[in-house]
């Protein structure tokens, strides 16, 4: 009787799965076929009429763009089924941990917890909070450095519905505070190690919101540690009160140029983005990924901890990024992958050469914000394969460079310029005034398309029915209605500003250029200061730098300013002046120098402007470090009587 069970059971199985390949290669023909017709009808119009170098063009990016095409078909028919299947993060996770119960999930500073203790630590969770009367809709804040348990907090309270506010480790005072109350958080989940920063702040918090102080599970020491680990560790039945459009965590934009804002993942988004990074990156089950990224943001959270949450992929992080132990990492844990973001790789390169360089097995590093002029070094020092991608958390214009073309941030495939496949993947670059960042429109309202060559501002169309389209936008609706460019190429439509300025080539491949508002103008010129950060970062040996327009009494236009980091105080004036002279314009070249101990950074190594700008040149004000005055053909020490001539209009500019 069991065979014959047994039997019938294979039989079911070999029918869906004949029917599930019947499907894929069905969509896998239709596409095909479309591909190809596309191609005999759209080839002999571009040679014969219209541009003879699009077939050469075409040959030449042909096997980039299968590849991807491939890929990006792979990725839809699995979020389509995913989707279809109504699932949500939390019973994905179910089915993986079910598959590989005693296999690590994340592995953080020596700690790790298998799929099935996550599973078992976040039915812990869920119940907990489910007692003390959490229901679905309510925001809780997440307050804590990299651990094993921090996936596990909005994991758990994801299973009755709860939405997390993922708070950067690195908050204080108003930050932390607007951080918390902007999400309309009920509850704050805070670590013991963050202790004294939420204390500061929580006597401005409404008097009804509860706090919950978690200790590691090692020590154990406060009451909620101990009450949560002692509830039933039983799993939690599936309360299926959750779809995949429901509203999964907050995780908020950087807050390099103002206060976080914190952008909604729902259940479909977060999946979306982790398949898509698992099926163009060709990741794969075995792999396991080096994660030093916080866990707060996107790239750690999402790119890096979603491939353990929705594939099996063990992940390892740490609570702190650190340069000199990152290949050390890498090997002591056998990594096959890796992910980056912002200043890390430059961080990398700067340390002194050793025989971990290469001993590692990481085979590619995916992230985004690597320097073009540090590529090259990069990926012959350490011998890996570079990813870049470019797009934000909450936006909708997202792209992918997966053949490491040196300086691209991503491209869109040859064959989608064509008019009847653009919608597609609608993305563009629109012109915009590179000073002030406001789009150019033509005599009939309408945006205008870059050409080739040509910086534009990077737009992705919204179209809420597709996910690779939508823009779910942040918690509050006016910071998400100033995302919004409305009547672009016809009336009625509406594009994600991403705020960027990009430029393409005629292959396709996009290049980071500047933010705007980032761009100032000096002398009747535009300053990129993306640019002038790069030159100067060189310059002075790969230094930390940051460049921003300052404001002088009664003169048009804004000075470059750069604030350099000098820890060794070993940087040459005289030398750093002769570099940016070599390489910059002479509106290019920053007036004021501000040699610093350190520049203020985002959790995700992102070099924060604002704070500086405000500070300016104001000798009075900054007392800590030196500034220097582009003064005679020479940076001179800022002083007193220099000062006031500045602001008199005495003083040569």
């Amino acid at each position: 009787m069991t065979s014959k069970h047994n039997n019938e059971d294979s039989s079911v199985s070999l029918n869906v799965v004949s029917i599930l390949g019947a499907f894929i290669l069905t969509i896998c023909t239709f596409y095909f076929w479309g591909f190809l017709m596309a191609l005999l009808l759209f080839v002999p119009y571009e040679l014969l009429i219209r541009n003879k170098e699009w077939f050469y063009i075409f040959y030449k990016t042909c096997p980039r763009d299968f590849k991807i095409i491939v890929r990006y078909l792979k990725f839809n028919i699995s979020y389509f089924f995913w989707h279809r299947q109504t699932r949500t993060i939390t019973n994905q996770f179910r089915k993986i941990a079910s598959k590989y119960p005693n296999k690590p999930a994340f592995i953080i500073d020596d700690r790790q917890m298998t799929f099935n203790e996550v599973e078992l630590f976040s039915n812990q969770v869920a119940r907990y909070f489910q007692e003390q009367g959490f229901k679905k809709g309510d925001s809780v804040a997440l307050f804590m450095e990299n651990k094993p348990e921090y996936v596990c907090f909005w994991l758990g309270l994801s299973k009755i519905g709860v939405i997390t506010a993922l708070i950067n480790s690195n908050l204080q005072k108003d930050t932390l505070l607007h951080s918390i109350t902007c999400a309309s958080c009920i509850a704050v989940i805070y670590g013991t190690e963050l202790k004294a920063q939420f204390q500061e702040i929580q006597s401005q918090l409404k008097d009804d919101i509860k706090s919950y102080e978690f200790d590691d599970i090692v020590t154990v020491k406060t009451t909620f540690t101990k009450d949560l680990l002692a509830t039933s560790s039983d799993s939690l039945d599936c309360l299926n009160i959750c779809g995949p459009s429901d509203k999964l965590v907050f995780i908020y934009t950087s807050g390099t140029t103002g206060l976080p804002k914190p952008a909604v993942i729902r259940n479909s988004r977060y999946y979306f983005m982790a398949e898509a990074f698992r099926s163009l990156a060709a990741l794969r089950t075995n792999d396991i990924i080096y994660d030093p990224l916080p866990l707060y943001h996107s790239a750690g959270g999402v790119l890096g901890a979603g491939q353990a949450l929705c594939y099996g992929i063990t992940v390892v992080t740490r609570k702190k990024f650190s340069a000199s132990n990152f290949w050390k990492d890498c090997i002591k844990y056998n990594c096959t992958v890796s992910q980056y973001i912002g200043e890390i790789c430059r961080y990398l390169l700067t340390q002194p050469e050793r025989p971990e360089d290469k001993q590692h097995k990481i085979r590619l590093m995916y992230g985004n914000g690597l320097r073009p002029q540090i590529w090259e070094a990069f990926i012959k020092r350490f011998n890996v394969k570079i990813i870049e991608f470019y797009g934000a958390t909450e936006g909708n214009s997202n792209i992918m460079n997966i053949d490491s073309k040196i300086g691209a941030v991503g491209f869109v495939p040859t064959i989608l310029k064509i008019p009847y496949l653009k919608s597609l993947y609608p993305v563009n670059l629109l012109k915009c005034d590179e000073y002030t960042g406001e789009i150019i429109r033509d005599k009939n309202g309408f945006c205008i398309p870059c050409k080739v060559g040509e910086p534009g501002v990077f737009v992705g169309l919204i179209n809420p029915k597709k996910p690779s389209s939508a823009f779910e936008g942040y918690a509050n609706k006016q910071d998400s209605e100033r995302k919004i460019i409305r009547d672009v190429r016809r009336k009625g439509d509406m594009y994600f500003n991403s705020g960027d300025i990009l430029v393409s080539d005629k292959f396709g491949y996009y290049y980071f250029k500047d933010r705007t508002g980032d761009t100032f103008r000096w002398r009747g010129e535009n300053v990129a200061t993306s640019e002038v950060e790069a030159v100067i970062s060189n310059v002075a040996g790969l230094s930390d730098c940051v460049v921003y327009g300052v404001e002088i009494p009664n003169v048009e236009g804004k000075a470059g300013m750069a604030a350099i980091v000098d820890t060794n105080k070993s940087i040459d004036l005289k030398v750093l002046y002769e570099g940016v002279k070599k390489h910059l314009p002479a509106y290019a070249r920053p007036l004021f120098i501000r040699i610093m101990n350190e520049v203020p950074m985002t959790g995700t190594y992102k070099l924060k402007k604002r704070d500086l700008q405000i500070e300016g040149y104001d000798i009075t004000k900054i007392t800590d470090d030196n500034i220097y005055f582009l003064y005679n053909n020479e940076y001179t020490l800022l002083t007193k009587d220099l000062y006031d001539s500045i602001l008199n209009g005495q003083a040569r500019l």
